[in-house]
């Protein structure tokens, strides 16, 4: 690394690295310009799974915190559209696979990026072994009763296992057409249910009641945004693919802000369509009932058919595959990034010779997760109770933990130098962010149990490894991240 003639006290700049024509790939890296803005949107929205948020986690959402959850589900998305405003200015800046990871350590030093690196690398190997469970559970509950089998969620899981594997070995773009088929279809759906609604009940029972301050805010309401917030779990992924995105300046941004609003929007009204098809009364009588789970199966039965309904239960178990593919991309970026920054051991840098995807990594990923699946299998575990909640409570929380420091960091980048950025984008913007990522870890933490199922010493035992995660990166010798950007000035390094 080169210092500048003069620079800031604490402060070093990268040299401007090679001028690399898009498809062209240097030794060990990723390949360049495979991705434009709708092939990110489509990894950072089927990472978040939006289906099995709204049919599986938005009843229960209902159900803790009232009515209000329509309103819970935008106020998340503002949080992090103002998250958005600072995370796309500091992606001009700094470009790396481990987008965490290289933004904090850019931002807050060496040894806190360290630490953060992996936080993040545990959190989503995490969150995508525990996908597994997740989609084994639910291929056995839809596909048994349908084929009269009874074949172990296992089996399910480890078809799963292959086919992530398998699309993770190839170039990003074949998984990127994958998942925007998977993604529209699962959207799809809901939109015909919201249709179907709407055509029938009119306005007989539309209603701004859902986003009454009084309704989403309230004594009762922290269950409910502990659900809201996570569902958003993700979003930082545009930046993981800045590497291999075409015109990263406007396709980090562009894919952002799409993904975020999209997601604020449809989770807004998707839930609000609940309302309109019960009203108030029913909608609140129904999510306090035994039946409360199935309140979306019940409307697309209803409005729609049996048909829709089966329909349904098979686009959640694609929805989950989905999601599952785009953490797994996500996951093996993280161990190429550190890999190259010296972190983890540089072998994790090796790239197919064809596709450029990072195929050591993405064999590593998938190991872990087998091993994972196979130790729930051996201690005779639940897929949904142990291994996905489990998995997913350490993650989310170290997911979300990141993204406050990642403001942090944004703040602190920007606090010498704005760089051409308007005062909100890059200080108002991400304390506000913090301001909301702060009440929203509080919740997780006061709620563990919505997360891990347990409500006893397992959590802070699950939830310590996040803790010896962040001991064992900052004491790693590994060097600065390193980045990828447009101009010198731009990979400022601070306290590095």
């Amino acid at each position: 690394m080169t210092t500048s003639p003069d620079p800031a006290p604490g402060v070093t700049t990268a040299p401007a690295p090679a001028t690399i024509p898009p498809g062209a790939v240097a030794g060990g890296s990723l390949a360049r310009g495979r991705l434009g803005t709708f092939d990110i949107f489509f990894f950072v929205v089927a990472a978040a799974a939006p289906l099995a948020v709204m049919a599986g986690a938005a009843p229960l959402a209902f159900r803790l915190g009232g009515i209000g959850a329509p309103g819970a589900y935008v106020f998340s998305g503002i949080v992090y559209i103002l998250c958005a405003a600072g995370f796309t200015a500091f992606a001009r800046h700094v470009r790396n696979a481990g987008a965490f990871y290289a933004f904090i350590g850019r931002g807050l030093g060496r040894r806190t990026g360290g630490a953060a690196a992996l936080v993040a690398l545990l959190s989503y190997a995490l969150i995508c072994a525990g996908f597994y469970g997740f989609l084994g559970f639910y291929a056995a509950e839809t596909f048994n009763p349908m084929l009269g089998l009874d074949v172990h969620w296992s089996v399910y899981a480890l078809a799963g296992v292959a086919i992530v594997a398998l699309l993770g070995y190839r170039q990003i773009d074949i998984g990127a057409r994958v998942l925007a088929v998977l993604m529209i279809l699962e959207v799809l759906i809901l939109v015909v249910l919201a249709i179907a609604v709407l055509a029938t009940e009119g306005t007989t029972n539309f209603t701004v009641e859902p986003f009454a301050p009084g309704n989403v805010f309230n004594l009762a309401s922290g269950g409910m945004f502990v659900l809201a917030l996570g569902a958003f779990i993700g979003f930082e992924g545009t930046a993981i693919y800045a590497e291999e995105a075409r015109d990263a300046e406007r396709t980090v941004p562009r894919a952002t802000y799409l993904a975020v609003g999209f997601l604020a929007l449809f989770y807004g009204f998707i839930a609000w369509v609940a309302v309109a098809a019960l009203g108030v009364d029913g909608l609140t009588e129904f999510s306090l009932s035994d039946a409360f789970q199935g309140l979306y199966f019940m409307l697309a039965e209803s409005y729609l058919g049996a048909w829709a309904s089966t329909v349904m239960g098979l686009l959640i178990v694609t929805s989950i595959l989905a999601a599952t593919i785009a953490f797994h991309n996500a996951t093996s970026r993280y161990l190429f990034a550190l890999g190259r920054d010296g972190v983890l051991p540089a072998k994790l840098t090796r790239t197919h010779p064809r596709f450029h995807s990072p195929v050591l990594a993405s064999l590593v990923t998938t190991i872990v997760s087998v091993l994972l699946i196979a130790i729930t299998i051996g201690l005779r575990g639940d897929p949904y109770l142990q291994l996905l909640l489990w998995t997913n409570g350490v993650g989310i929380i170290g997911v979300v933990a990141l993204q406050l420091l990642c403001m942090v960091s944004v703040v602190r980048f920007f606090s010498r130098d704005r760089r051409g950025h308007g005062v909100f984008r890059v200080v108002i913007a991400p304390l506000l962010g913090v301001l909301g990522l702060a009440a929203g870890l509080a919740l997780m933490l006061t709620n563990l149990d919505l997360l891990t199922g347990r409500d006893d010493w397992v959590n802070w035992a699950l939830m310590s490894t996040l803790v010896v995660a962040a001991v064992f990166g900052a004491t790693r010798p590994g060097h600065a991240p390193s980045s990828i950007a447009d101009e010198p000035a731009a990979a400022a390094s601070v306290g590095a």
